[in-house]
């Protein structure tokens, strides 16, 4: 009598050309570029299928959000050096880490809120500021990045515009603007009444975020003199705004006497 032994069935190979070109075609680039990286270490580790599925897709979903940010920087404007995570927190004790830190939640974005950073040249003001628009745009947030003078200039431009017909513009549409060294220079009358209109404009529509060195009470010489304006402004900058007022040594005085030693 002839046994017959059954064969047990072997699964089919993957055809990886075929999965390779169903990736490229759903636009998964960088899941079709790595695939093969992959389906080895699957072989190697003994991964079930829906194991090796999360680790391609993952891979894909990390890879389109790096691209995000980086195209979301270029577009805000912000210079990307200066981050939270390189701040010298030892250098600047009077610096409120705890408040920076819950800033860096962008929760204040969410609700519509304002930051205002105050005090003394080199205390930095800037660097905060910039870590806080770099923290919002990888949360998801459309920032913009202007120092006054070329805040001014943009606006200037469209200054016979109505506000209503300028809503596409960053400095009007973005989640979070980020405006630095208000208060080197007193704005002329005219570029006042383009900064009030903006700051109404924005109120309760989006963050802003603020670097000065002067007082609020020093405010109205910023704003050519308008006692009037400056109190509109600042009752619809101040409301709902964190305040962050920064004394201390100037970093670049430090590097300075670095330097000379």
């Amino acid at each position: 009598m002839t046994t017959t032994t059954a064969k047990t069935p072997t699964a089919p190979r993957a055809d990886v050309d075929r999965t390779r070109d169903a990736l490229l075609n759903l636009g998964l680039e960088h899941a079709a570029e790595r695939l093969n990286d992959f389906l080895s270490i699957a072989v190697k580790e003994n991964y079930p299928p829906h194991r090796l599925l999360d680790e391609l897709l993952g891979a894909e979903s990390e890879r389109r959000e790096e691209r995000r940010v980086k195209t979301s920087l270029v577009l805000s404007g912000l210079p990307t050096g200066q981050t939270l995570d390189n701040f010298d927190w030892s250098f600047q004790p009077g610096v409120d880490r705890k408040q920076v830190e819950t800033l860096a939640t962008c929760a204040y974005i969410r609700g519509q809120e304002n930051v205002l950073l105050s005090g003394p040249p080199g205390v930095g003001k800037t660097h905060l500021a910039r870590g806080l628009g770099i923290r919002a745009v990888q949360q998801g947030f459309s920032v913009g990045f202007y120092r006054i003078e070329d805040l001014m200039h943009a606006m200037k431009k469209d200054a016979d515009i109505p506000p209503r017909r300028l809503k596409g513009k960053k400095y009007l549409k973005v989640a979070v603007l980020v405006i630095d060294e208000v208060g080197f220079q007193p704005l002329s009358r005219q570029e006042a009444s383009l900064f009030f209109r903006m700051v109404s404009y924005r109120y309760q529509r989006g963050s802003t975020v603020i670097t000065t060195n002067k007082s609020v009470k020093e405010w109205p010489e910023v704003l050519a003199g308008d006692d009037v304006m400056t109190a509109a402004l600042l009752d619809r900058l101040l409301h709902r705004c964190h305040v962050l007022n920064i004394k201390g040594r100037s970093y670049r005085l430090r590097e300075l006497e670095a330097a000379t030693k």
